[in-house]
């Protein structure tokens, strides 16, 4: 009786596909990547159970082409947690299986895993190479002290010997070093604060079971300071930890502090930054690890030995996928730490209202930091400059230049913050009012003056800046409004005696932070100017003053989220000031200085302002207080996108607990050439609205014409 494998395929399908394994390709376990005909065309899929029959004839079966030994198995805990994120998000079970793979591991050519170091084997340890081979004899010493590198060994010219050794089984390539023979000593920590020991004693007793901890910590309370010490509490037990940052930006700064507070342990870094060769080794060594810090995918890595997952900045968006699966890093963070019985830990100085709900109805255990680190270190005075009486000047007030002055004076550093990158968000023509469209979306093409471009920051379209107005012709276009590159440039010529860096997506690559950090400590900065890349994680003791511009759209949004991000932007960008020994300051330049969020900024609030919006949205039923489901469609016409639309609520079951709103235009409506309607679902219960939605989705398959291509969106955060 030939054994059938049931595959899950990277296709939009929900279901998994029966194959018959040929004998002599080798051992199949759950979770092993094989490659297999579909259609005219070859699939790596990934094996989720071998059976004896199938619904489908054995003899109308196609057979598995082979089977991966060259590559490790999924672990049983990635496949249940593939699991619940498909049943949660309605999401097919083989595209997220398959997304959770480096690329290359995808990739169905022979692969081969780099093995960069040299270690001695057991027959080495008791094994003397002949006299006359001493070449030989001294590198086995050396393997018998410590392992060596690729490149120490090629570096020494004794890349031959090291083959002789390898052929007589004496040593072998590894692809990590094997660990010490005893456990590495954790470096010395600044002593504890008072409440970062209160954390530590609630924390602690509560290691080795599931918990949610929500960490609410002022911006320089030590946040990290607590996190290296309940990893070392998880390495002293010989677990793993695994830490989620929401940001590429934040990996070199926070690497470098654990690599010092933890030498001689593995560290891995998991990031789309990383080349992709890293990036697959990186992966194939987590599971041999003791620390992975990474970005959101990191949450599927292979981490056998899980003791805690802790998830920094958990408010940030950034930690919300939002194309393909579309889902939340910190809730998935959740459900693997309750899967694997670990304790998680959520830290932030301004939690999502979601978080901070749980903490409030004790779900989550609150925890609050609220000093700062640095004994001397006072959390920044706030003050609020009101654009309705001190007229601007490319964008700055005089009040605003002052202060910039004054600090430069002092030898002392400055942040201006701009959220808006490029050198001005439209071009526009005086004569006609054309602003600079962008052909395929609602939206403006930036100027990018350096690069002499227009471009689209929504599709990425871009133009060469037209000699003249396309509209009427005059050749005396304007720069509209401003952005970080016009900033920078405003800044030069008002502060020449200023060094100005310029922080933001277009000047920055992951690589050039661990460059940055040196710069500013060393004092080779004056000011930086920058957008939110900037507004979290970053200690620079010399930074005294944040000065903030342009931040009121958020005030009138139709987001109902928009003040909420607002509030936590500024206090993170604030936050960036006196984290030492000197006074910090911060400018905000507002034209609504009477807003409440104001006020409670300036009090650092974050509390007080959070029951506000609480109240709020349980009075509007918005979330946290009702769960969410949002149904986005995209095709060549509006009309046909509502169309669409319009149907599946037609198809809709009829629910008591659950309400399904009217279709209407998403507010970017076209993206890329394609026009964008949405359907929102709402109900306040979760079980409710998961069980309407998996009875629902099946009916989309069967709406006709196909023109549309749609999407699922669970807990939305962006409309």
């Amino acid at each position: 009786m030939p054994s059938i494998l049931q595959v899950a395929l990277d296709t939009p399908l929900h279901r998994l596909f029966d194959y018959r394994l040929p004998d002599g390709l080798g051992t199949v376990q759950p979770g092993s990547l094989v490659e297999v005909p579909f259609g005219r065309a070859r699939q790596v899929g990934v094996v989720l159970a071998r059976q004896t029959d199938s619904a489908i004839g054995t003899d109308k079966l196609r057979d598995v082409i082979r089977v991966f030994d060259d590559r490790p198995a999924l672990s049983p805990d990635i496949l249940r947690l593939a699991q619940f994120c498909a049943d949660y998000y309605h999401f097919p079970l083989g595209a997220i299986l398959l997304a959770t793979l480096p690329p290359r591991l995808k990739n169905a050519s022979p692969f081969a895993a780099d093995t960069p170091w040299l270690v001695v084997t057991a027959a080495g340890r008791a094994t003397e190479p002949p006299a006359r081979a001493r070449a030989q004899r001294t590198l086995l010493d050396a393997l018998r002290t410590a392992p060596l590198g690729r490149e120490t060994v090629r570096a020494h010219r004794q890349s031959r010997h090291a083959a002789a050794l390898v052929l007589a089984g004496w040593a072998q390539w590894a692809r990590l070093p094997p660990p010490p023979a005893e456990r590495p000593q954790t470096a010395s920590a600044p002593p504890a604060t008072a409440e970062q020991q209160a954390a530590l004693d609630t924390l602690l007793p509560s290691f080795g079971q599931f918990a949610v901890h929500l960490i609410h910590g002022v911006t320089g309370s030590g946040k990290t300071e607590l996190y290296l010490r309940l990893i070392d509490a998880v390495l002293g037990k010989q677990k793993q930890a695994l830490v989620l940052i929401p940001e590429i930006a934040l990996t070199p700064q926070l690497e470098q502090h654990f690599r010092n507070r933890f030498p001689g342990r593995r560290i891995n870094t998991l990031h789309s930054g990383l080349a992709e060769g890293a990036r697959t080794e990186n992966w194939l060594t987590a599971p041999d690890c003791d620390v992975l810090l990474g970005t959101r995918l990191s949450v599927f890595a292979p981490l056998p030995r899980l003791g805690l997952i802790v998830v920094d900045e958990e408010h940030d968006g950034s930690f919300k996928q939002q194309d393909g699966l579309r889902y939340s890093a910190r809730d998935v963070a959740i459900a693997r730490a309750k899967q694997s019985k670990v304790p998680v830990v959520l830290g932030s100085a301004t939690p999502s209202l979601e978080s901070y709900a749980q903490a409030l109805s004790g779900r989550y255990r609150l925890l609050e930091l609220a000093q700062r680190a640095v004994s001397q270190a006072q959390l920044p005075a706030i003050e609020l400059v009101d654009l309705k009486h001190i007229p601007l000047d490319n964008g700055l007030t005089r009040p605003a230049l002052q202060v910039l002055a004054d600090t430069l004076a002092r030898g002392e550093q400055s942040l201006v913050f701009l959220n808006r990158r490029g050198y001005a968000p439209a071009l526009y023509c005086p004569s006609c009012a054309w602003v600079s469209p962008c052909p395929r979306c609602s939206a403006r093409l930036v100027l990018h003056r350096t690069s002499h471009r227009l471009k689209c920051h929504h599709c990425g379209f871009e133009t060469r800046i037209p000699a003249e107005c396309p509209n009427c012709g005059n050749p005396d276009l304007k720069p509209l409004g401003q952005g970080t590159q016009r900033l920078e440039e405003t800044l030069a010529a008002l502060l020449p005696a200023a060094r100005i860096r310029r922080i933001d997506r277009d000047s920055m690559r992951p690589r050039a932070w661990a460059e940055l950090g040196e710069a500013v400590h060393g004092g080779e900065v004056d000011v930086l100017v920058g957008t939110q890349m900037l507004a979290k994680g970053h200690d620079f003791p010399n930074m005294t003053l944040a000065l903030i511009l342009d931040t009121d759209g958020a005030l009138y949004s139709p987001d109902f989220r928009a003040t909420e991000r607002l509030f936590a932007q500024l206090m993170q960008v604030a936050g960036r000031a006196g984290r030492a020994d000197k006074p910090g300051r911060v400018l905000i330049q507002t034209a609504f200085p009477d807003h409440p969020l104001f006020r409670y900024l300036q009090r650092h609030d974050y509390a007080g302002y959070a029951r506000v919006l609480l109240a709020e949205r349980e009075q509007l039923d918005l979330p946290p207080f009702t769960r969410q489901v949002l149904v986005r469609a995209e095709a060549p016409t509006m009309d046909a996108a509502l169309a669409f639309l319009h149907r599946a609520a037609m198809l809709a079951p009829d629910h008591p607990q659950v309400s399904v709103f009217g279709a209407t235009p998403a507010p970017m409506a076209r993206v890329a050439n394609l026009e964008r309607a949405q359907l929102l679902v709402q109900s306040a219960s979760r079980s409710a609205l998961q069980a309407f939605v998996r009875d629902w989705r099946p009916q989309f398959d069967n709406i006709r014409p196909r023109v549309v291509r749609w999407s699922l969106d669970v807990d939305p955060l962006v409309f």
